[in-house]
């Protein structure tokens, strides 16, 4: 592993050498002060706890990790939340409107950012569900010192803390196995963990494995017969879904100190995904290497509390058609498409108490990322032959934020949270080939620019919780977030209809170029939500949470009229005849999006000697309208609503789930966006616990409903992709009927 970037790539930016020294020497200068280590559990005062956050419980993550291998789906509990259709394990999380780089997604810390032009390597992605120990979501008004580089929710993922020995106890060795079963895809796959602690000492590792064949629907949606012409073998029944098999391996070790009042952790990550298909991208993952280093410090001082961090990540990612798919020009056995992705981030946080009633939160990130995406030849035309394409050759995208937040309890009722953040994003790209002199207009043209861009972007949070009584509770704010254009968006530079086509962060089967010219995303959003509930938070429960968001320079999608070198694919609005595809440049615009989310719960007490039974409800509502053409915003969740009712009894517990979405009607004239019609989906869960063993169960689409997820994108995951033999106006079905079983046993 080394943080070096390559040779073609600039140094990295002057101000992470001193960071990087800071926080590599700040662990082992804390230890060095404790000549004997003491157990110490590093707690913040109250007055410390960030306004906002919304926890997902133990027993939530655990029901979830049987059902699903993508740990975006264990985050569908929330209020307002939702995935966006990919690939089996790489779903996109998408919360009041705001989806993939608009969303800020921490895993163990880290800012994953996604190597691919189809954003098939999420940053959830990297972390398996069964390794997910905590989650936390701000959504709404996200304060200062937890946002940045985002204008929607920041979402927090931790792996299981590392565990020590308890005093006295010597050594801690303990470990868990576990193992599912899914029987829509067949989907099968396991879990390892282990670890060996002393008081001062915790080694961990986890590993885990998971794969699965095609799901089917409830119901026919297409013709049977073979998967592609040149494939007769390669057979695809009516209700098969193509394109939805995985595989995926992650292993993970963790290596943590401690002393009377810090922590030291240093993690090493792992992961390899032989193949990853997508129904609703034109290519499939057909590999998927990341190495990633983690180090972290924690401390408790006198005047507060102070957290570091440096890691590294690289991703190798390559795509081509998988199983279900072809390629239809010439003699060219496939579109080979390589990515290489480097980032790397410090960061430095101090909570320092001013006093009883005063709380001071200052810090600064800096991020450095390196992209090359590269197309080697393929066959002996001039479509693919005889150069290497380039389509993000040295991209670069540089961070540098500074943050302070001041938060005040004025009293037992009211506490308040005011911050400022500043950020310098700074990004460029090499010069650009295509496959041959076809591609030369648009490449000399791209090559003619200057493409370097500085953003000086200013977020701007304000928050108050108002506490009248013990039975509620409310907060407001107000933010001023900024989002500088990914690489894909404002470095993508080809206008040949087949380069299009293979730039899609959306899923919706149409094709993208990108816009030098980009300006940062400016959201301005206003939110509020009320709690009420009895004295003991533990009976009843209800929150209502509304929210409006008014977006400048939003980066929608307009269609292309005229390229940089006035290619075809630009100039048409169509592929071609009845093929209702289309052709896209991305554009600064403005946006609106409000919405309301209400959730609530009531303790039903015992029922009958059958056990303790509880009701959860929550409905969500969204709207999201591009202001400067009138159309609306692309891949909003319509009206849903999700009730369960749940019975624990000793060891036991079951849930009785019903999804209900309505009929999708608001959609993307632009992007022609599909339709979709509303549905009801009933699950079933169950779970035993004894003392070492667990036993989870469940059937997810018990009666077998025919479905499409409003956010599940076009369904192009077979055939002969790259040309006109893709079906328009299919959307991706959903899952049908599935039993799903997990067994997990510790030792």
């Amino acid at each position: 592993m080394t943080f070096s970037t390559r040779s073609h790539s600039r140094s990295r930016t002057p101000a992470l050498r001193p960071l990087c020294a800071l926080i590599m020497a700040l662990p082992f200068a804390a230890l060095a002060q404790d000549n004997t280590l003491q157990p110490v559990t590093v707690k913040a005062d109250k007055t410390m706890q960030t306004v906002g956050a919304t926890s997902i419980d133990v027993s939530t993550l655990q029901a979830g990790r049987s059902a699903s291998s993508d740990s975006a789906n264990l985050l569908r509990n929330l209020p307002g939340f939702s995935v966006q259709g990919a690939g089996g394990v790489s779903g996109l999380p998408s919360l009041h409107g705001m989806t993939d780089d608009r969303l800020r997604i921490q895993i163990d810390g880290m800012d994953l950012v996604s190597a691919c032009a189809n954003h098939m390597n999420p940053p959830l992605s990297y972390i398996d569900p069964t390794r997910v120990g905590t989650v936390r979501v701000f959504a709404g008004a996200v304060p200062v010192s937890v946002g940045g580089d985002s204008i929607g929710a920041t979402i927090q993922v931790e792996a299981t803390p590392p565990e020590f020995a308890a005093p006295g106890q010597g050594t801690l060795i303990k470990g868990s196995a576990g193992t599912f079963y899914r029987s829509n895809g067949n989907g099968v796959g396991a879990n390892l963990s282990a670890t060996y602690a002393t008081e001062q000492m915790s080694l961990r590792y986890d590993g885990s494995t998971a794969q699965a064949d095609n799901y089917h629907s409830a119901k026919d949606f297409k013709a049977a017969g073979p998967a592609a012409t040149n494939k007769p073998t390669q057979w695809l029944d009516s209700n098969e879904v193509g394109s939805t098999s995985y595989k995926t391996r992650n292993h993970s070790l963790g290596f943590a100190l401690r002393g009377d009042a810090h922590l030291v952790e240093l993690k090493l990550g792992l992961q390899d995904i032989p193949y990853q298909n997508y129904p609703n991208q034109r290519m499939d993952m057909t590999r998927n290497d990341s190495h990633q280093i983690n180090l972290r410090y924690q401390g408790q001082y006198d005047w507060g509390q102070l957290q570091a961090r440096a890691y590294h990540e690289k991703t190798r990612h390559s795509m081509n058609f998988g199983e279900d798919k072809q390629f239809w020009y010439g003699d060219a056995p496939g579109m080979p498409m390589d990515t290489e992705g480097k980032t790397t981030g410090v960061s430095v946080k101090a909570d320092v108490i001013l006093s009883a009633r005063d709380t001071l939160r200052v810090g600064a990130e800096v991020q450095n990322y390196r992209l090359d995406d590269w197309w080697l030849p393929s066959g002996s035309g001039m479509m693919m032959a005889p150069n290497t394409f380039n389509n993000i050759h040295n991209g670069q995208r540089e961070r540098l934020d500074v943050f302070a937040e001041w938060e005040t309890r004025w009293s037992a009722q009211w506490l308040s949270q005011i911050g400022l953040r500043s950020a310098n994003v700074r990004s460029n790209s090499g010069a650009v080939q295509g496959y041959s002199a076809s591609y030369s207009a648009d490449a000399n043209a791209f090559n003619a620019l200057d493409r370097q861009r500085t953003d000086h972007n200013l977020d701007a949070t304000a928050l108050a919780r108002f506490t009248p009584s013990e039975m509620a509770s409310y907060e407001f704010g107000y933010a001023h977030k900024t989002r500088s254009p990914n690489l894909y968006e404002r470095y993508s530079w080809s206008t040949n209809g087949m380069a299009m086509r293979m730039v899609n962060l959306a899923g919706d089967g149409n094709g993208y170029v990108g816009n030098v010219d980009l300006k940062p995303e400016v959201a301005n959003t206003l939110s509020a939500s009320a709690n009420w509930h009895d004295a003991s938070g533990q009976k009843w429960g209800i929150t209502a949470t509304p929210y409006l968001t008014y977006v400048n320079n939003y980066i929608d999608a307009q269609r292309c009229g005229g390229g940089m070198g006035a290619m075809a694919a630009c100039s048409n609005a169509n592929l071609s005849g009845a093929d209702k595809f289309v052709y896209l440049r991305f554009a600064n615009q403005d946006a609106r999006l409000h919405g309301l989310d209400l959730s609530g719960f009531a303790d039903l007490g015992p029922l009958g000697g059958w056990g303790q039974f509880t009701a959860t409800g929550m409905v969500s509502y969204v709207k999201g309208k591009n202001r400067t053409s009138g159309d609306n915003l692309y891949n909003t969740m319509p009206l849903n609503a999700r009730l369960a009712l749940t019975q624990r009894q000793g060891g036991w517990s079951s849930t009785a789930e019903l999804l209900m979405v309505t009929a999708k009607t608001r959609v993307s004239a632009e992007r022609n966006e599909l339709s979709s019609a509303g549905y009801g989906l009933l699950n079933l869960r169950a779970s035993y616990e004894w003392k070492q063993v667990s036993l989870d169960a469940g059937i997810d689409n018990l009666l077998d409903r025919q479905y499409a997820h409003p956010q599940g994108g076009a369904y192009v995951g077979q055939g002969a992709t790259m040309g006109g033999g893709v079906p328009w106006g299919v959307r991706v079905p959903g899952m049908g009927r599935s039993l799903n079983v997990g067994l997990t046993v510790k030792f």
